[in-house]
This record gives structure tokens, sequence and C-alpha cells, in this order.
């Protein structure tokens, strides 16, 4: 029977994952969310699920350890999509990636070609690709959490960040100022898996495609 793993992210995507897998008919034994399990098992034998984390999905997937998973597009630009199959938008787990800044600041007047500004970021491809189009110099400082402390305290003059309801940038004082990319999950699938599981592949991939019409 040949073995599919499918390579999944706890939170919001997982919880909005959950029906696309019903419809393909498969189930997880256990919620990742109260399970210290890394791998769960689903109501079919040859299909499991590997929590790991949202950024590390498509890594997991290039190099086989998956057959497919689901991560947001913020992540698979972040990575570069190499090696990667994204058959299908699922138009889940919506958000925007925005340029923010503390209100009052002069973000039109500071983000014109040829200045220069600190940008604080947990994605520096996309910030400086965007800011490389613009003519802005940047000088990108990674951060892997609370972004909107960064120009609070001064550390950099904006942020680049997913912005849901814009309810966090508001309650510090932060103001959403440019519009960078719609973001939404994608299916990410092993080529190798493509060609080599397609008889098992298949259905799922088409059971997720009918649901996201549906």
């Amino acid at each position: 029977m040949t073995q599919l793993t499918i390579a999944l992210s706890k939170g919001r995507i997982f919880e909005e994952t959950l029906p696309l897998l019903a419809a393909a008919g498969i189930v997880p034994n256990e919620n990742p969310e109260s399970s210290r399990k890394l791998i769960i098992g689903t109501n079919h034998d040859n299909i499991q699920l590997v929590i790991v984390r949202a950024s590390d999905v498509p890594t997991y997937v290039q190099y086989g350890a998956a057959d497919f998973g689901i991560a947001g597009k913020d992540v698979l630009i972040e990575h570069g999509g190499e090696g990667l199959y994204q058959p299908l938008d699922l138009n889940i787990a919506k958000c925007r990636m925005m340029v923010a800044v503390c209100k009052g600041f002069d973000y039109a007047a500071a983000s014109v070609a040829g200045s220069r500004l600190r940008v604080a970021t947990k994605y520096p491809n996309i910030a400086a690709e965007h800011f490389a189009k613009k003519g802005v110099h940047v000088d990108i400082i990674k951060l892997y959490g609370s972004m909107e402390l960064a120009p609070l305290v001064g550390l950099s003059d904006a942020i680049v960040d997913l912005v849901s309801t814009g309810g966090t940038l508001k309650a510090n004082g932060l103001e959403a100022v440019e519009h960078i990319v719609n973001i939404s999950s994608r299916l990410v699938v092993n080529k190798a898996a493509l060609k080599t599981k397609y008889d098992v592949l298949a259905p799922i991939l088409t059971a997720f495609s009918e649901a996201v019409v549906a």
C-alpha cells in the first residue's frame, strides 16, 4: 500500500484545512493542538500527517519527507518554491502583506526613490523585492515575532508583516500604509511524488479542488 505523508502546521491553517481533508475522506486521529505527537495517523492506514512549523512545510515537501502539504503564499515566496508543484490556491487563511508605520510617520516622504529606510520583518525577501521596485534602499532587520514593537522603540522606521484585521496594529499605534500582496494558503506537492504516487494523490487533489470551488 502506497504511503502518503502530508505536512501541515498548527493553528489557523490546520483548522481551515480540516474541511478539505474531510472532503477527501481523511480524518486525523488526534488534534495537533492538544497532542504532543509530531506524526499523527488518520483513518487511513497509509496516510499520515506530520506537524511542522509553517515556514518548514515547503522544505519537507521539496526534499520528499512529505508528499504534499499546505503553506501560505508568504512562506512560498520566501522559500522560492524550488522543487515544488503548486497546483491549487485553497483560498484559506487569507490576509495581506503590508507595510506599516507608527501613526504620524510621513511614509510617503520617507519612501521616495533614492531614500533609505530601516525595515523590520520576518519576510526579508518579500520586503527587499518590494522596496527595490520602488527604488528605495532598505536595511532589513530580521525578526521572528512582535514586529509591531520595532518602530515603537526606534529599531526600525517601518515593518513588513501579515495583516488580517489590523487590530494588533491599531492597538499599538501603528497603521498599514502600503499593500504588497494578498496572501492565502496553497497546496504544494513534491514533483517526484506526483509521478510515482499519482494514483493515490490524484483523487485527493481532485477532492480538494472540488471542495474549494464548492
